[in-house]
């Protein structure tokens, strides 16, 4: 931690543009209250235009925090403009954490770490005999660097990355290495039969958008569906596994799970996941419809 936690209250940030819709103050404040802990925890509204400038004024103690989060769409941005990105979000190519250490900004991703805490947590075993099966991750953009990531760090033997547009399921597969490969929205029908692992990174069936119908009975009947998505909370991909007779997870605890490590650098306690929290943010959920 850096001194500037000695002198006053820790306060930490989450940016992006807009900014008014993250939860990420609701999770970060349930902890800050849970733990005691005299800190903050700010949304801040930062156009790209003056993204850099922000960096600048963290860096030099001029804004009173220690860290804080970035999302859309400073994510890539922030890789560029750190003094110090780790392995993680420098492979990914985007950074969710900073946090503010000796007069220099540091970067890291906590996406992956939120998708498998996650599915740990809710999917005893999802990731068995993971060598020997395949994963199979709809939509190729940003979301789903770090899930390929996660997957790959996890051992699954193949990563079918599915796309409208292979040519971008492509970039990722030269991205992330040999056992990642690229394929065209059909071919999906023939990568889930007998699949293990299934993913949703696109934002269809978002907020009521349409999602293409997926017949998830011919995956194997261990196998995990997930979504990265958690507005709706049951997103059609996963009540068709549901009715599929297969488990699944929902994208919530991604969400809580990620802002899990970040909590800790800047406040110094590592707060947990808990049914509570997680109740806090399904009832704002609720109260948006």
């Amino acid at each position: 931690m850096g001194s500037s936690m000695d002198r006053r209250s820790p306060g930490a940030f989450v940016t992006g543009f807009p900014i008014r819709h993250s939860r990420s103050p609701l999770i970060h404040g349930h902890w800050l209250k849970e733990h005691g802990i005299d800190g903050r925890y700010d949304a801040v509204e930062v156009a790209p235009q003056d993204f850099a400038a922000f960096i600048d004024r963290l860096r030099h103690g001029e804004s009173a925090f220690v860290g804080g989060n970035v999302t859309l769409p400073h994510k890539e941005a922030a890789i560029a403009l750190v003094d110090e990105a780790d392995e993680t979000a420098r492979e990914i190519g985007a950074a969710n954490t900073l946090w503010l250490n000796d007069g220099k900004v540091h970067a890291t991703n906590t996406d992956g770490y939120g998708f498998l805490a996650n599915l740990d947590a809710a999917a005893a075993a999802w990731d068995k005999d993971a060598s020997a099966r395949s994963a199979v991750v709809l939509g190729a953009g940003g979301a789903s660097r770090a899930v390929i990531l996660a997957l790959r760090d996890r051992g699954f033997g193949t990563i079918h990355v599915v796309n409208r547009t292979p040519e971008r399921a492509q970039v990722l597969a030269d991205r992330f290495g040999s056992r990642i490969e690229a394929h065209r929205l059909d071919a999906l029908a023939e990568l889930l039969d007998g699949g293990g692992f299934f993913v949703n990174t696109s934002s269809l069936g978002m907020d009521g958008n349409d999602a293409p119908p997926i017949d998830f009975t011919t995956m194997a009947g261990d196998a995990v569906v997930t979504d990265i998505v958690y507005a709706p909370l049951h997103t059609p991909f996963l009540r068709w596994a549901t009715a599929a007779g297969l488990r699944t997870v929902d994208g919530l605890g991604m969400l809580l799970h990620q802002a899990v490590p970040g909590f800790e650098r800047w406040f110094g306690v590592r707060p947990n996941v808990s049914a509570q929290l997680r109740q806090v943010i399904v009832d704002d959920l609720e109260g948006e419809r």
